[in-house]
Protein backbone atom coordinates (compact mmCIF):
# COMPACT_ATOMS: atom_id res chain seq x y z
CA UNK A 1 0.00 0.00 0.00
CA UNK A 2 1.65 3.55 -0.85
CA UNK A 3 1.17 7.17 -0.88
CA UNK A 4 0.16 10.13 -3.49
CA UNK A 5 2.48 12.19 -3.47
CA UNK A 6 0.55 15.14 -2.17
CA UNK A 7 -0.49 12.54 0.97
CA UNK A 8 3.37 11.44 1.15
CA UNK A 9 3.98 15.31 1.12
CA UNK A 10 1.53 16.08 4.13
CA UNK A 11 2.69 13.23 5.99
CA UNK A 12 6.45 14.84 6.23
CA UNK A 13 5.12 17.71 6.78
CA UNK A 14 2.65 16.81 9.94
CA UNK A 15 5.58 14.64 11.25
CA UNK A 16 7.91 17.75 10.79
CA UNK A 17 5.98 19.79 12.71
CA UNK A 18 5.27 17.19 15.29
CA UNK A 19 9.35 16.71 15.93
CA UNK A 20 9.88 20.37 16.00
CA UNK A 21 7.35 20.24 18.66
CA UNK A 22 8.50 17.52 20.55
CA UNK A 23 11.66 18.97 20.12
CA UNK A 24 10.80 22.31 22.53
CA UNK A 25 9.03 20.42 24.96
CA UNK A 26 11.82 18.42 25.44
CA UNK A 27 14.36 21.85 25.68
CA UNK A 28 11.82 23.68 27.92
CA UNK A 29 11.64 20.65 30.32
CA UNK A 30 15.62 20.59 30.45
CA UNK A 31 15.16 24.27 31.10
CA UNK A 32 13.42 23.94 34.14
CA UNK A 33 15.70 21.14 35.13
CA UNK A 34 19.05 23.30 34.69
CA UNK A 35 17.59 26.23 36.69
CA UNK A 36 16.86 23.72 39.32
CA UNK A 37 20.25 21.65 39.08
CA UNK A 38 22.82 23.79 37.22
CA UNK A 39 21.55 27.56 37.95
CA UNK A 40 25.15 28.61 36.75
CA UNK A 41 25.03 26.99 33.65
CA UNK A 42 25.22 22.95 32.70
CA UNK A 43 28.36 21.47 32.80
CA UNK A 44 30.03 18.89 34.05
CA UNK A 45 30.76 16.91 36.39
CA UNK A 46 27.38 16.16 36.49
CA UNK A 47 24.76 16.96 39.62
CA UNK A 48 23.49 14.38 41.60
CA UNK A 49 19.61 13.86 40.90
CA UNK A 50 17.76 12.56 43.66
CA UNK A 51 16.86 8.64 42.86
CA UNK A 52 12.93 9.56 42.57
CA UNK A 53 13.72 12.77 40.08
CA UNK A 54 15.91 10.02 38.13
CA UNK A 55 12.93 7.33 37.98
CA UNK A 56 11.09 10.11 36.60
CA UNK A 57 13.37 11.50 33.99
CA UNK A 58 13.53 7.17 32.99
CA UNK A 59 9.88 7.76 32.66
CA UNK A 60 9.54 10.71 30.59
CA UNK A 61 12.25 9.32 28.49
CA UNK A 62 10.51 5.65 27.96
CA UNK A 63 7.13 8.09 27.05
CA UNK A 64 8.45 9.70 24.47
CA UNK A 65 9.46 6.81 22.56
CA UNK A 66 6.34 5.58 22.60
CA UNK A 67 4.84 8.83 21.60
CA UNK A 68 7.19 8.86 17.99
CA UNK A 69 6.39 4.91 17.71
CA UNK A 70 2.53 5.55 18.14
CA UNK A 71 2.39 8.77 15.43
CA UNK A 72 5.02 6.16 13.46
CA UNK A 73 2.51 3.61 13.58
CA UNK A 74 -0.62 6.07 12.68
CA UNK A 75 1.25 7.59 9.70
CA UNK A 76 2.60 4.54 7.92
CA UNK A 77 0.60 1.78 6.01
CA UNK A 78 3.09 -1.10 5.93
CA UNK A 79 6.32 -2.10 7.96
CA UNK A 80 9.14 0.13 5.60
CA UNK A 81 6.66 3.27 5.81
CA UNK A 82 6.15 3.02 10.04
CA UNK A 83 9.82 2.36 10.47
CA UNK A 84 10.72 5.50 7.89
CA UNK A 85 8.15 7.53 9.97
CA UNK A 86 10.08 6.83 13.03
CA UNK A 87 13.31 7.42 12.13
CA UNK A 88 12.13 10.81 10.38
CA UNK A 89 10.70 11.83 13.72
CA UNK A 90 13.12 11.02 15.41
CA UNK A 91 15.67 12.54 13.96
CA UNK A 92 13.59 16.05 13.88
CA UNK A 93 12.88 15.75 17.42
CA UNK A 94 16.64 15.43 17.90
CA UNK A 95 17.68 18.37 15.93
CA UNK A 96 15.21 20.83 17.13
CA UNK A 97 15.68 19.98 21.03
CA UNK A 98 19.18 21.73 20.04
CA UNK A 99 17.78 24.19 18.32
CA UNK A 100 15.32 25.16 20.94
CA UNK A 101 18.21 25.10 23.50
CA UNK A 102 20.17 27.30 21.64
CA UNK A 103 17.32 29.80 20.88
CA UNK A 104 16.23 29.62 24.55
CA UNK A 105 19.42 29.26 26.89
CA UNK A 106 22.55 30.02 23.45
CA UNK A 107 23.57 26.57 24.58
CA UNK A 108 25.47 24.42 23.38
CA UNK A 109 28.43 26.78 22.95
CA UNK A 110 29.79 24.60 20.48
CA UNK A 111 29.08 21.36 18.53
CA UNK A 112 32.15 19.53 20.34
CA UNK A 113 30.45 20.23 23.69
CA UNK A 114 29.55 17.23 25.85
CA UNK A 115 25.70 16.45 27.00
CA UNK A 116 23.55 13.83 28.26
CA UNK A 117 21.65 12.26 25.42
CA UNK A 118 19.70 9.72 27.12
CA UNK A 119 19.72 8.35 30.44
CA UNK A 120 18.39 4.60 29.47
CA UNK A 121 19.75 2.02 30.71
CA UNK A 122 22.28 4.06 31.74
CA UNK A 123 23.92 8.04 30.86
CA UNK A 124 24.60 7.58 27.30
CA UNK A 125 27.36 11.18 27.23
CA UNK A 126 29.01 12.18 23.51
CA UNK A 127 29.04 15.84 21.75
CA UNK A 128 26.50 17.21 20.59
CA UNK A 129 27.65 16.73 16.67
CA UNK A 130 27.50 13.33 17.00
CA UNK A 131 23.71 12.47 17.63
CA UNK A 132 23.23 15.56 15.23
CA UNK A 133 24.99 13.20 12.63
CA UNK A 134 22.99 10.45 13.13
CA UNK A 135 19.57 12.25 12.92
CA UNK A 136 20.80 13.20 9.61
CA UNK A 137 21.58 9.81 8.49
CA UNK A 138 18.70 8.62 9.57
CA UNK A 139 16.38 11.66 7.93
CA UNK A 140 18.08 10.43 4.55
CA UNK A 141 17.55 6.74 4.99
CA UNK A 142 13.59 7.47 5.78
CA UNK A 143 13.16 9.81 3.39
CA UNK A 144 14.81 7.60 0.73
CA UNK A 145 12.82 4.45 1.87
CA UNK A 146 9.29 6.17 1.42
CA UNK A 147 10.30 7.73 -1.53
CA UNK A 148 12.02 4.78 -3.77
CA UNK A 149 8.50 3.25 -2.77
CA UNK A 150 6.61 6.19 -3.81
CA UNK A 151 8.38 5.65 -7.97
CA UNK A 152 7.65 2.04 -7.97
CA UNK A 153 10.36 0.38 -6.24
CA UNK A 154 10.24 -2.74 -4.01
CA UNK A 155 12.32 -2.73 -1.33
CA UNK A 156 13.28 -5.54 0.40
CA UNK A 157 15.34 -5.23 4.03
CA UNK A 158 17.14 -8.41 3.51
CA UNK A 159 18.56 -10.41 7.20
CA UNK A 160 22.24 -9.00 6.12
CA UNK A 161 21.04 -5.38 6.11
CA UNK A 162 19.48 -5.48 9.09
CA UNK A 163 22.83 -6.79 10.54
CA UNK A 164 24.56 -3.76 9.48
CA UNK A 165 21.72 -1.34 10.69
CA UNK A 166 21.92 -3.40 13.94
CA UNK A 167 25.61 -3.33 14.26
CA UNK A 168 26.13 0.05 13.50
CA UNK A 169 23.30 1.26 15.87
CA UNK A 170 25.33 -1.25 18.13
CA UNK A 171 28.47 0.15 17.89
CA UNK A 172 26.89 3.94 18.34
CA UNK A 173 25.35 3.39 20.93
CA UNK A 174 28.31 1.81 22.61
CA UNK A 175 30.69 5.01 21.98
CA UNK A 176 28.07 7.46 24.02
CA UNK A 177 27.32 4.74 27.53
CA UNK A 178 31.35 3.55 27.67
CA UNK A 179 32.01 6.56 29.72
CA UNK A 180 29.62 5.52 32.66
CA UNK A 181 29.29 1.82 31.53
CA UNK A 182 33.43 1.91 32.38
CA UNK A 183 32.66 3.39 35.64
CA UNK A 184 30.15 0.98 36.74
CA UNK A 185 32.16 -2.39 35.85
CA UNK A 186 35.50 -1.60 36.38
CA UNK A 187 34.76 -0.02 39.47
CA UNK A 188 33.01 -3.06 40.78
CA UNK A 189 29.58 -1.69 40.92
CA UNK A 190 28.06 -3.73 38.51
CA UNK A 191 26.99 -6.54 41.21
CA UNK A 192 24.91 -3.40 43.00
CA UNK A 193 23.59 -1.59 40.29
CA UNK A 194 20.18 -1.11 41.46
CA UNK A 195 21.22 0.83 44.58
CA UNK A 196 24.32 2.53 42.65
CA UNK A 197 23.03 6.07 44.03
CA UNK A 198 23.00 4.85 47.67
CA UNK A 199 26.33 3.99 47.13
CA UNK A 200 28.54 7.00 48.45
CA UNK A 201 31.71 5.82 46.50
CA UNK A 202 29.54 5.45 43.22
CA UNK A 203 28.28 9.25 44.05
CA UNK A 204 31.60 10.76 44.54
CA UNK A 205 33.10 9.13 41.38
CA UNK A 206 30.16 10.38 39.09
CA UNK A 207 30.28 14.03 40.99
CA UNK A 208 33.76 14.42 39.98
CA UNK A 209 34.07 12.92 36.52
CA UNK A 210 34.41 15.01 33.59
CA UNK A 211 34.50 13.59 30.12
CA UNK A 212 37.28 14.48 27.65
CA UNK A 213 37.77 12.12 24.85
CA UNK A 214 34.69 10.77 22.52
CA UNK A 215 35.36 7.23 20.26
CA UNK A 216 34.77 8.91 16.83
CA UNK A 217 36.52 5.97 15.54
CA UNK A 218 33.91 3.55 17.07
CA UNK A 219 31.49 6.03 16.28
CA UNK A 220 32.11 6.55 12.54
CA UNK A 221 32.66 2.66 12.12
CA UNK A 222 28.98 2.66 13.23
CA UNK A 223 28.17 5.33 10.53
CA UNK A 224 29.98 3.30 8.07
CA UNK A 225 28.55 -0.35 8.64
CA UNK A 226 24.54 2.01 8.43
CA UNK A 227 25.29 3.63 5.22
CA UNK A 228 26.56 0.07 3.76
CA UNK A 229 22.75 -1.35 4.87
CA UNK A 230 21.30 1.90 2.81
CA UNK A 231 23.36 1.39 -0.14
CA UNK A 232 22.94 -2.27 -0.28
CA UNK A 233 19.27 -1.85 0.26
CA UNK A 234 18.69 1.06 -2.32
CA UNK A 235 20.95 -1.22 -4.64
CA UNK A 236 19.06 -4.41 -4.52
CA UNK A 237 15.78 -2.30 -5.53
CA UNK A 238 13.27 -4.02 -7.40
CA UNK A 239 10.77 -1.93 -9.90
CA UNK A 240 7.16 -3.60 -9.39
CA UNK A 241 6.01 -1.54 -12.47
Amino acid sequence: MTMSLSEKNKTFLLLSIFGIAMGFLEAIVVVYLRQLFYPNGFDFPLAIFPQWILSVEWLREFSTIVMLLTIAIIAGKNFNQRFSFFLYTFAIWDIFYYVALKFILNWPPSLLTFDILFLIPVSWIGPVLAPLICSITMIILSIEIVFLEEKGYRLKIRFIDWLLILSGSFIIFLTFISDYSKIIILRGYLSNIFSLFNNENFIKTISEYKPTYFNWWGFLLGEILILLSMFFIFKKRKSTS
